[in-house]
Formats: structure tokens, C-alpha cells, sequence
């Protein structure tokens, strides 16, 4: 249909949904238009925003929350709730209407009126952690159908593990843009593999994009792509509450994922910008919007819902209300409700944790290791696996390199989900927002594998999970140019300091098996935070031999040698550094400097310790020297600016690892030179 023509012509006839908890007088059609109306308002109104995808998809949201999904706005953290996922996080004012409409306290018309603005509870992309209804924040695209893959998958694993207590259905709007992202490929690809039937996307099939018509850039039939990958995939009329209301029954039945393909007309109603690029990010005008209320037959001012449409919302907001009353008698008699509680909590098993780290530090105290830290990782899941049965592992096609599958651990699989190791294939971006996808439902705590070079890969996500506050815990090993021959593409320069740029992220290099275990139990006592926990290839010596029940690597920094008479010289160093700093220790002293060696393995462990605590673990000396197999960018902070710094300026190059240190210069010997230069 043209841009300009009515949309009278092509809308279906208003029908009168069978749904005996909405008023018989209320038509579907008006109850789809004041999402509309209501999103033309607010962005007009904010003079910012996105109207066309709220008001094409109204119709589809408005038969999925009035016929099929299962909340109840009184208790938005219901644990056996459907999730809805706006993937299309631009089009937040239809999710912010929908929420307001069915009766969420978090979203009043007040709040709608504030769209946009500092502090409100609608602001430009919907945030989980300002509007509780919200599931997932979303807004770079592919990021929320990726999340939900993780959600259907921890519906499935807690339901192998707890029963009928755990049975709901995971629902996705997604955009062109959600699935032009690369990121879409490697969630709907591990989510076919793995038939997750619950899982139902409901795709906005507008055909439009910013620059305009979809066709300038793309040509992909996503029904068959969608099909390739092991889904069930349809096309239908997004306008047609009856087709969508069939299409989300079969889904429902179905043994595979589903995608239906809803083919609508972005910025339906507005007369001249209906099915057009002009109505996907900017305020339609007064002018528009005015020919959008005629051509709609919507005759109600700005931001007034009529009560007879308010009522009808507000009763399918209640839909579900004898559907909870009757999950929580049956939480109240099962047997296992306390556990299933403290998951959904997010609650540790406190003790069990404490003596699992425990054992470890003993075990080690009793025979040291000389091993790699990504070995000592495996060692201390060994124990810890068994000690938090929430914790679910994986890695990207890098099993036995990241040494995150334990011996206990039984692969998740289709045929069963009880299994708590996931093999995510190559797919390093899907399975990092598939984790917060996880952690977002509630119940896991993930953690995965890749190298630490793929954090690039990874970081959306994980700037996400630290954005929403998200315990994901990623194991990234292969750290440095210790890695060796794999050369330069494989070899980590610069990430660590981007990842520490990161706001809320913790980012752990332990230089021993004993602090990986305590590394391990800090990322895992932190809730409201990811943590990213980089680990060597090569071998290191455990430099902490003897029993300490305190976890020396709460504070970011400790010092792990101290200096024989007052020092001179503090050398601060991470991961398999500390030990080449240790032997600088030396190299020194016998030449009468006396000089303190720091363990640094959290930089943001430290900045958050009490002033006087971090300055007394700096120190004052004469000379600071930091040594790190990467770049010095944030090290400043810590030696400052006329600090030395041994480490890389350049990438790294091919050849055993040993050859590698003494080739850039990463070596006792240049750690004591450079403090002897500075004290000269």
C-alpha cells in the first residue's frame, strides 16, 4: 500500500476478540490503537523518539498480552512468568504503554508524559533497572533475542531440575535490525540446536530501516533463514489479530523454536509516513499525528485513554491472576521450595561455598602447584561446581583450552536439559548475551569460556551485564603473549585495558592457583556485577604456599613479598608477572635496593577500597615500576604518571613463549633496570 493511502483500506475489520475478562464493546482494533495514540503523544511530546514500530506492532502485542501471555502486573518478579522481550529496544513506548495499560505500578501516564526525560521511568531504550517489567535492557539491536535465547534455555534446565514448578513460555519482538546483526545468527543457530520450543519470536516484518526501504541493504528471506536453523517459521498479516492469535497457538505446540514473521506497516495510521523511513525515529508532527487520530477514527486528546479501553486493558492485566494463585499453593506444598527459592534469589550457599574454597587452599597448601592459572581454574570447579549447583559452565568451541568443563559436569543437550556444561560452538557474542539472558531469568549463574583476545567479540554483552548489573562470569584464558606460537591474532595487548574501561565489570589476572580460587569466589560473591577472570596458558609457580583463610584478593591489591628493610622500590605486577617482578625482587636486593613486590589482581578492587587502605597498599617509595604483559594504559592510576612500566607497547609475534618475554623485554632484568634507572 502506498505511503500515503488510508489505512482504513488495509486494516482489518474490527473484531471482538473472544475474551471474557475485556469488555464485549471494546474492539481489538481500539484497544491496538491507543498504544498508538499513546506512543504518537509521548515522542511527540519528548520531541524524541521512535513511533512507527509501536504503532505497527500494535496489533501483535495487543492479542499476545490480552490472549496469551502469562504475568500479572502485581508481582513482576513471579519466577513462572512469560517473558516478553523487546528486542527492538528503539520502539520502548510500545512496551512502556503496554505496562502502563495492564497495570504496572512502575508506569503510570505520568510517566508516559515524562517519556524521555531525566529521571522518569520511560526513558529512550527500555532499562530492567529503572522499570520493573521490563526483562532485559535493550537498544542495540540483536542484544534482546540473544538474552532470550538464555532465558528459554534456563526455563528448560530448571525445569529438568525442579519439575512442573518451572513452565513458561519465552516471547520475542524483534526487528529487521535485530536480525541484520551478526549476533541474531549465532542466538538462533544455538537456539534451533538446542529445539527450545518455547521460545517464540514474533518478528516486526515492516520492511523498513533508517535509510529507508529494507531492500537498499538486505534481501534475506528470514523464514527461510529461520528454517535452516532448525525453527518453524511463517509468515503472516501483523494486522490480522486473528492470523496472529493462530499463528501463536501453533507456536505454542510446536517441538522447535518458532518465528513468526508478522508483516506490518511501521508508523500504521499516520497518513503521509505510514511505511516509511520518516515515522521510524522522529516525532510524526502535529500535523501527521492529527491525520493519524482521523484516519484511525481515535477522536481522544493527547495521553486520555477512554475508560471503556482503560478497563478493557486493565482486565487483561488480570488474566492470569488464578494461573499465579495456583502456582504459588503449589510452590507452598513442594518439597524442594526452599532451594528453589534462594536460586531465584540469587542467594549463595553460603557455607558450602566457604568450605569448598577451603578445601582448595588447603589441598594446595598441603601440594603446591606449578601450573597454569586456567589449570588451577579447573581445579578449584572441581569443588565449586558441586559446592553451587546453580552454576552452569560452557565454552565457545574452546573445551579443553579454557578448562571449564569438570569432570561432574554432563553436557546440556535437546534430548536433556539437565546437563550443566553448554557447548555455544563458535559463537563467542551469543553465548556471552545468552549468559545474561540466563542470569536475567534468574536461577543460574553462568560462567563460559574463550580466550581473552575474543573479549572483543564478547563486549556488547558484557558491557550490558555490567550496564544491568548482571552476575555473568567469563573465563578468559590464554591471557597474554604467554599464549606463544598461535602469534599476534591470538595474543592480548590492549584488552585487558579495555576491559577495565568498563564501568562495574570486575576484571581478574590472578599470578597463582591460590589467587584464582579466591579470584573465583569473589566474582561469585558479587551479585550486582559480571566479572571477566583472565587466566595464563603457560605455567606459573605457586608463589602462596601456606593456609590463609582470608581472601588477600578482596582488596584488589596486596602485597605479596615484603621488602627486607625499607623500601625503595615497589613493583607492582598481575597474573604470571608477579613472578617475574619476585625475581626483580631479588635481582635488586642484591644490589641493595631494598624493594616490596604488590600483587595487583583486581585494578577495580583496589579504586574501591577506603582511601587509606589503597594508599597504604601503594605505598611511598621512591620508585614505582608496574610490569604486565600488555599495555600500560590504566596503570597510571597506581604508579603514576612518572612511574616505569615493563610491558608491551606493540602486538606480539610467533614463537615459544619464553622467547617472547625475553624478545619485549619482559624479564627480572629489565624489571630491575628500569627501578635502577629511576632511583639514578
Amino acid at each position: 500500500m502506498p505511503a500515503n493511502a488510508s489505512p482504513k483500506l488495509a486494516m482489518a475489520p474490527a473484531e471482538r476478540l473472544e475474551r471474557p475478562d475485556a469488555a464485549p464493546s471494546v474492539t481489538h482494533e481500539r484497544m491496538a490503537n491507543v498504544i498508538r495514540a499513546l506512543a504518537m503523544d509521548a515522542v511527540e511530546q519528548a520531541k524524541s523518539g521512535h513511533p512507527g514500530l509501536p504503532m505497527g506492532a500494535a496489533d501483535v502485542a495487543t492479542v499476545l498480552f490480552t490472549r496469551f501471555l502469562k504475568f500479572d502486573p502485581a508481582d513482576p518478579a513471579w519466577a513462572d512468568r512469560d517473558r516478553f522481550v523487546l528486542s527492538a529496544g528503539h520502539g520502548s513506548m510500545l512496551i512502556y504503554a503496554l505496562l502502563y495499560l495492564t497495570g504496572y505500578e512502575s508506569v503510570t501516564i505520568e510517566e508516559i508524559k515524562k517519556f524521555r526525560q531525566l529521571g522518569s521511568a520511560t526513558p529512550g531504550h527500555p532499562e530492567n533497572f529503572v522499570t520493573k517489567g521490563i526483562e532485559t535492557t535493550t537498544g542495540p539491536l540483536g542484544q534482546g533475542i540473544a538474552n532470550a535465547v538464555g532465558m528459554a534455555i534456563a526455563e528448560r534446565h530448571l525445569a529438568a531440575e525442579f519439575g512442573n514448578i518451572v513452565d513458561h513460555k519465552t516471547y520475542v519482538l524483534a526487528s529487521d535490525g535485530d536480525l541484520m546483526e551478526g549476533i541474531s545468527q549465532e542466538a538462533i543457530a544455538l537456539a534451533g540446536h538446542l529445539k527450545l520450543s518455547k521460545l517464540i519470536v514474533l518478528f516486526d516484518d515492516n520492511g523498513i530501516s533508517i535509510d529507508g526501504a529494507l531492500s537498499l541493504s538486505d534481501s534475506v528471506d528470514q523464514v527461510k533463514r529461520f528454517e535452516a536453523a532448525g525453527w518453524n517459521a511463517s509468515r503472516i498479516d501483523g494486522h490480522d489479530a486473528n492470523a496472529i492469535a493462530a499463528a501463536i497457538e501453533k507456536a505454542q505446540k510446536s517441538e522447535k523454536p518458532t518465528l513468526i514473521a508478522c508483516k506490518t506497516k511501521i508508523g500504521y495510521g499516520a497518513p503521509t509516513k505510514q511505511g516509511s523511513e520518516k515515522s521510524h525515529g522522529s516525532p510524526l508532527g502535529a500535523e501527521e499525528i492529527a491525520g493519524a487520530r482521523k484516519a484511525l477514527g481515535w477522536t481522544h486528546a493527547p495521553f486520555d485513554v477512554p475508560n471503556d479501553v482503560f478497563s478493557a486493558w486493565r482486565a487483561a492485566g488480570q488474566r492470569s491472576k488464578s494461573a499465579h494463585t495456583e502456582w504459588k499453593k503449589k510452590l507452598a506444598s513442594f518439597d524442594r521450595r526452599a532451594e528453589f527459592e534462594r536460586r531465584m534469589r540469587g542467594d549463595l550457599p553460603q557455607q558450602a561455598l566457604a568450605d569448598a574454597v577451603k578445601s582448595v587452599k588447603q589441598s594446595l597448601a598441603t601440594a603446591p602447584k606449578e601450573i597454569a592459572t586456567r589449570a588451577a581454574s579447573e581445579f578449584a570447579l572441581e569443588r565449586l561446581v558441586l559446592a553451587v549447583p546453580e552454576m552452569v559452565g560452557g565454552s565457545a568451541d574452546l573445551t579443553g583450552s579454557n578448562n571449564t568443563r569438570t569432570k561432574s559436569m554432563k553436557a546440556m543437550s535437546a534430548l536433556d536439559f539437565s546437563g550443566r556444561f553448554i557447548h555455544y560452538g563458535i559463537r563467542e557474542h551469543g553465548m556471552a548475551a545468552a549468559m545474561n539472558g540466563m542470569v536475567l531469568h534468574g536461577g543460574i549463574i553462568p560462567y563460559s569460556g574463550t580466550f581473552l583476545v575474543f573479549s572483543d567479540y564478547c563486549r556488547p554483552a558484557i558491557r550490558l551485564a555490567a550496564l544491568m548489573g548482571e552476575r555473568v562470569i567469563h573465563v578468559m584464558t590464554h591471557d597474554s603473549i604467554g599464549l606463544g606460537e598461535d602469534g599476534p591474532t591470538h595474543q592480548p595487548v590492549e584488552h585487558l585495558a579495555a576491559l577495565r574501561a568498563i564501568p562495574n565489570l570486575l576484571v581478574f589476572r590472578p599470578c597463582d592457583a591460590v589467587e584464582t580460587i579466591e579470584c573465583w569466589q569473589l566474582a561469585l560473591e558479587h551479585k550486582d556485577r559480571p566479572s571477566v577472570i583472565a587466566l595464563t596458558r603457560q605455567n606459573v609457580p605457586q608463589l602462596r604456599k601456606t593456609f590463609d583463610d582470608h581472601n588477600r584478593c578482596a582488596a584488589g591489591a596486596y602485597e605479596i613479598a615484603p621488602s627486607n628493610g625499607k623500601a625503595e622500590v615497589s613493583i607492582f605486577a598481575t597474573g604470571s608477572e608477579v613472578s617475574i617482578a619476585i625475581e626483580a625482587q631479588k635481582l635488586l636486593a642484591a644490589k641493595g635496593v631494598p624493594a616490596r613486590v604488590v600483587s595487583v589482581p583486581s585494578f577495580e578492587l583496589l579504586f574501591e577500597t577506603p582511601e587509606a587502605a589503597r594508599r597504604a597498599v601503594i605505598g611511598v617509595v621512591k620508585v614505582n615500576v608496574a610490569v604486565e604483559a600488555a599495555v600500560r594504559q590504566g596503570w597510571d592510576a597506581i604508579i603514576g604518571t612518572d612511574g616505569a612500566f615493563v610491558g608491551m607497547s606493540t602486538f606480539g609475534a610467533s614463537a615459544p613463549y619464553k622467547d617472547l618475554y625475553r624478545h619485549f623485554g619482559i624479564t627480572p632484568e629489565a624489571v630491575a633496570d628500569a627501578a635502577l634507572g629511576k632511583l639514578r
